[in-house]
């Protein structure tokens, strides 16, 4: 079996799934066999294997930083949030419908087998799991029956290793105050704390940590600088989606829609030096933008009665009018329609008109579509007319089916596994929409989406020098020489073997 560590955060966004994807990477580097390993998420990233499968984005990254395919065993239940107070269930990715927060804490403890089924398939497979954990092992009043911290710690016996953000202050009260939350028994598996996102002379610090060490009895055995580090991040606190209305020579304005999903489809975008990347709640926000994008999102219904709420829909409109490049992807899709209906109670019942961009028509339905998808693009007009008989590919996660109207015509033709074709998406005018997640990363789609744009401003578009592929590798190893140069590695490779030691003694 394998050998295992798991990271533990003192909060959500604290660097559990970097530090977990920085680990994958170095243990990849030193020969391991290596695989990420959550038994429970809960994000509106996600992402469908080539078997069909949706699994969260995090684990797929750490699956990169490994230099493997994405596996649904390494995330065997996904969470996605549908409103405050319920989520949709995935297990082993195929949804098994929505569940309140209560009927959710009645029903998790059956989950125990997925889970184990799933570590225990790849434990037998890899040489190290490096497991990451959720949110806190500290809150207490979610404590019985967890399986993500450490409950899932004590089932496959696993040493843990605690992360605090620095960068948000009180991160000796939040070490301090998770591990004395903690059972006798919980705090002995911690074997290190590690102090993420600092910034400054850490000879300050060093007095600070010495007395850490002694409050706690946990040996601190490293101190992450605060870097910059471009890795696809699911989480919904994360700095990307940070509003960031700094003028750019080209600016790129996204939706933040209050249940968007999968934004990882944008971070091709900030690649670029002059490209301004701004994620907006308000009207006032579109004034300066070349190119309108509106995301994919977990509940299309509500987020499209808060564009009108807020004014976003009008402001929208406007822009289209005057031919300002709109995308939309899926829910962002649905919603540039003429209407949503939903008589299955899918998110919530009832009908709705849409913004009436593209002559369109969506129905939800119980069965969703979760699918890796290839397609080449249709003849198609307006500023993007140059994608016209691209190949395209990327995937598909959604539960509504969208009808053509009338004279409308197809973004794209999707080839399925059994050698039929199927249409995707719309356009008109400057509009376009589709249900492909991923089209963005293909990189002769993102240059001729891109130079338009730039023509139109007067500004000459330079190619990066390197892939996204490439670039992506590169980002990992950037992680895993900044986590090597400031956490004690050999102590982790001593936890993994002294705590199986230990455990097979006693």
């Amino acid at each position: 079996m394998a050998k295992v560590i798991m990271i533990q955060g003192t909060a959500s966004n604290s660097g559990k799934s970097l530090l977990t994807a920085a680990l994958c990477r170095i243990f990849k580097q030193d020969g391991y066999k290596v695989a990420p390993f959550k038994s429970q998420n809960m994000a509106l990233n996600s992402f469908i294997t080539k078997d069909g499968l949706e699994m969260g984005r995090a684990q797929v990254m750490q699956a990169e930083a490994c230099n493997i395919e994405p596996d649904i065993r390494m995330n065997p239940i996904l969470l996605k949030p549908t409103n405050d107070n319920c989520s949709q269930i995935i297990i082993n990715g195929k949804s098994i419908g929505n569940k309140n927060a209560k009927e959710y804490f009645k029903f998790k403890n059956k989950l125990k087998p997925f889970i184990m089924k799933s570590f225990c398939s790849l434990a037998k497979e890899y040489d190290i799991i490096v497991i990451e954990g959720a949110g806190s092992p500290a809150e207490i009043n979610l404590k019985n029956d967890d399986i993500v911290n450490m409950g899932l710690a004590k089932l496959v016996n696993a040493p843990v290793l605690l992360i605090g953000d620095i960068d948000r202050g009180g991160v000796f009260a939040s070490l301090y105050g998770t591990i004395k939350l903690l059972e006798k028994e919980e705090q002995d598996r911690i074997c290190g704390l590690i102090i993420n996102k600092f910034r400054g002379d850490i000879s300050i610090l060093t007095s600070g940590l010495d007395m850490l060490e002694n409050l706690t009895g946990k040996p601190v055995i490293g101190v992450i600088p605060y870097e910059t580090i471009d890795i696809d991040d699911e989480d919904s606190l994360s700095d990307k989606l940070r509003i960031n209305c700094e003028l750019k020579p080209i600016n790129i304005s996204i939706i933040k829609l209050p249940h968007i999903s999968n934004f990882t489809d944008f971070d091709v975008f900030t690649r670029f030096d002059n490209i301004g990347v701004n994620y907006v709640t308000k009207p006032h926000q579109l004034e300066n933008t070349d190119f309108i994008i509106i995301a994919g999102t977990k509940n299309t219904i509500s987020d499209l009665k808060w564009l009108r709420k807020t004014g976003l829909e009008s402001a929208i409109l406007e822009h289209h009018l005057n031919d300002t490049p709109i995308f939309g992807i899926c829910g962002g899709y649905q919603m540039m329609g003429k209407q949503i209906s939903d008589p299955n109670n899918i998110e919530g019942g009832g009908f709705i008109k849409g913004l009436g961009i593209l002559d369109t028509q969506t129905i939800f339905l119980e069965n969703k579509t979760t699918v890796q998808a290839n397609g080449y693009i249709n003849d198609i007009k307006g500023i993007f007319s140059g994608l016209s008989g691209l190949k395209t590919t990327g995937y598909e996660i959604h539960m509504g089916q969208t009808k053509l109207l009338n004279n409308a015509k197809p973004f794209q033709y999707i080839q399925q596994l059994n050698g039929t074709t199927i249409c995707d998406g719309s356009f008109n005018g400057n509009a376009y929409g589709t249900y492909m997640h991923g089209i963005f990363d293909d990189e002769k789609i993102l240059y001729k989406i891109l130079k338009p744009i730039f023509d139109k401003k007067g500004i000459k578009i330079t190619k990066n020098k390197t892939s996204i592929y490439k670039y992506k590798q590169s980002q990992y190893d950037k992680l895993a020489s900044l986590v090597k140069k400031s956490v004690d590695i050999n102590k982790i490779y001593n936890i993994m073997e002294e705590f199986i030691c230990n455990e097979e003694m006693d």
